[in-house]
């Protein structure tokens, strides 16, 4: 498993099966950040910048939750909370950075080690379009190794095109030389919607930077502009709209064996 930063360069697919086709796919690049390290990364890269203007930059209120804990304090509060063993440990945040000052992450996940290096725990931090976000908290089994496999049930307002009656399936193949993420969710008819995100890995400079942003250029930007044209397109399908209870613009599930608690 990679625990230094770097660039993951690769694509978002989702893929609805129900009650129409509908797919999509868009090439992106993620960054994979060592959470107390953004500020030394940020003095050593021209191009990248921690908490202020750059082409490429990171900002800690993007992430994590209200309080005034930084980043890593606020993800050992979540895990002490929980009950997982990993405070104290490395902290791998897999994310898109801001381009030119815009960001905007659908789905950011932060993988959590304990003091040994094993995988402790994943945090699925999931962002919506009305500047709300989620995060799943969900320990790592001692036998996962090659592939993560977690599930857990629906607590949050994504789409207007899903219901909250669904349970998600996750399989995860840790970062590493790639790294992928699948996301399944199944209603009380089965199988729904899949996810999945995936990249190869590229050491991370200016150079690195520089290329990816000419490969994938107005990244961020380009996300929000596909999600909004693809939500156009199945509301002309006549795909079913779910209203929308706003909640806090930050809440958290805790998902253990037992099952989940907020």
């Amino acid at each position: 498993m990679t625990r230094s930063p770097c660039l993951y360069a690769g694509s978002v697919m989702h893929h609805r099966l129900r009650p129409h086709i509908h797919r999509l796919r868009y090439r992106v690049f993620w960054m994979m950040l060592d959470v107390d390290e953004i500020g030394l990364l940020s003095a050593k890269l021209k191009l990248f910048s921690h908490n202020r203007f750059n082409l490429v930059s990171f900002h800690d209120g993007d992430h994590g939750g209200t309080s005034k804990l930084s980043l890593h304090g606020q993800i050992d509060a979540l895990l002490e909370k929980s009950g997982i063993d990993a405070v104290g440990g490395k902290i791998m945040l897999f994310c898109m950075p801001r381009i030119l000052g815009y960001g905007f992450n659908p789905l950011s996940v932060f993988f959590c080690y304990r003091r040994d290096g094993v995988l402790a725990a994943i945090i699925y931090e999931v962002h919506n379009t009305f500047g709300e976000r989620h995060s799943y908290v969900v320990p790592c089994e001692a036998m996962d190794r090659d592939v993560i496999k977690q599930q857990c049930a629906k607590e949050f307002y994504v789409s207007p095109f899903l219901g909250m009656d669904i349970s998600y399936q996750f399989r995860v193949h840790p970062p590493d030389g790639s790294i992928k993420i699948a996301i399944r969710g199944d209603d009380k008819e089965g199988p729904l919607i899949t996810a999945v995100l995936s990249g190869t890995r590229a050491d991370l400079s200016d150079t690195a930077l520089l290329k990816a942003i000419l490969m994938y250029p107005l990244l961020t930007l380009k996300v929000v502009a596909a999600i909004h044209w693809h939500a156009l397109r199945m509301v002309l399908r006549g795909f079913r709209l779910y209203p929308r209870a706003p909640k806090d613009v930050h809440s958290v599930t805790i998902v253990s064996n037992g099952g989940a608690s907020r």
